[in-house]
């Protein structure tokens, strides 16, 4: 099977993903990537700037009387993921590590791994249970995975604790997780942290578009790039100017849901409550007019940086749209058609 052919837009938002896809980024741990997607943004003539709290905003201007008219458009996406922290070191030299954000130990079993000292060495690493080989020990199917039952094995030669710390390596220091991205032929884009930078690669890709379109908003947008979504406060704070907030986020799938890794998933209501009814009903007119591949779902275990500027206090509207990803907070798969549908109900949104 071949792959797919893709627009000019969708490869750029493919060939993006996969580039800061391969930066680490664990919640508070976003600098490297924050740089890559601020240089992408002014690469295209838009001006972005750091929040105090690190993450982007990114402009596009509009003229005045739009403005006054409407108010300014909030547009997020979160580049920060899932990941670990170094609690402490046994004294075999193992890694005892704490969770960065909401998944399951199971996800991770198995999984190679990067610890980022302060000091900026970086060693790999594997994922393991205490009890890591059926050979050896009798619980090694049975052990229950959980926190405290997970360990690091270091790809050095350090056999006691001592030896690690001489490393550098200490508590308080990062874990990321090898994404392993991959782009099929059949058109499937599998890796971990497509949640949320599949997100993040769709808002560059409508700025290139709005670069190589030349065409020009109709009221001014603040894309937020936030970088503590994972732990619940990305987006707690927005510049106030906004009056309208829209996530654009993963769509969760599976049960009785009706999205998938085609369409684009409007999320009506998440663990926080419902998203503002009428922008949620324009979302799903746009997409009827404009024959988008859509569904409306309820997410009841999920939250997003709408959920974090609403509790923040922040005065706005705000709703929830994105490609659907399966098995999120685990080994995730969305596809290019996904990213397109999410990609044209955007432009719908924003009307251009």
């Amino acid at each position: 099977m071949s792959r797919p052919v893709l627009t000019p837009d969708m490869e750029y938002i493919v060939k993006v993903l996969e580039k800061i896809i391969h930066i680490p980024s664990p919640s508070g741990f976003t600098g490297k990537v924050m740089e890559a997607v601020k240089e992408e943004a002014e690469s295209f003539g838009f001006q972005a700037e750091y929040s105090a709290k690190g993450g982007l905003i990114i402009t596009v201007s509009a003229g005045e009387e739009s403005e006054k008219k409407r108010g300014t458009l909030g547009i997020s996406a979160h580049v920060d993921t899932l990941g670990g922290m170094v609690r402490s070191i046994t004294s075999s030299g193992m890694i005892k590590f704490v969770p960065v954000g909401g998944f399951m130990m199971e996800s991770i079993e198995g999984m190679y791994c990067k610890i980022h000292t302060r000091k900026g060495q970086t060693y790999t690493g594997t994922v393991l249970t205490a009890e890591p080989s059926v050979h050896t020990y009798d619980d090694a199917r049975t052990l229950e995975r959980k926190v405290k039952n997970m360990e690091i094995r270091l790809d050095e030669q350090v056999k006691t604790s001592e030896d690690a710390a001489a490393l550098g390596i200490r508590p308080g220091d990062y874990i990321s997780f090898d994404p392993m991205f991959t782009f099929t032929d059949s058109g499937f884009i599998k890796s971990r942290h497509l949640d949320d930078k599949a997100s993040v690669a769709v808002l560059l890709g409508f700025l290139r578009y709005l670069k190589e379109s030349g065409k020009r908003t109709d009221r001014t947008i603040k894309l937020c790039i936030s970088n503590y979504e994972e732990v619940g406060h990305g987006a707690s704070w927005i510049p106030e100017d906004i009056v309208e907030f829209l996530a654009v986020d993963m769509g969760a799938l599976g049960d009785d849901l009706s999205g998938d890794e085609y369409k684009v998933s409007i999320c009506a209501m998440d663990s926080s409550g419902p998203y503002d009814y009428e922008m949620t009903s324009r979302l799903i007119a746009i997409a009827e007019e404009k024959k988008i591949d859509f569904a409306v779902d309820i997410f009841p275990h999920y939250g997003s940086d709408g959920t974090a500027a609403l509790r923040g206090g922040n005065n706005i509207r705000c709703a929830l749209i994105g490609q659907g990803v399966h098995a999120s907070h685990g080994t995730e798969r969305t596809h290019v058609k996904g990213l397109e549908q999410t990609f044209e109900l955007l432009k719908g949104f924003v009307g251009v």
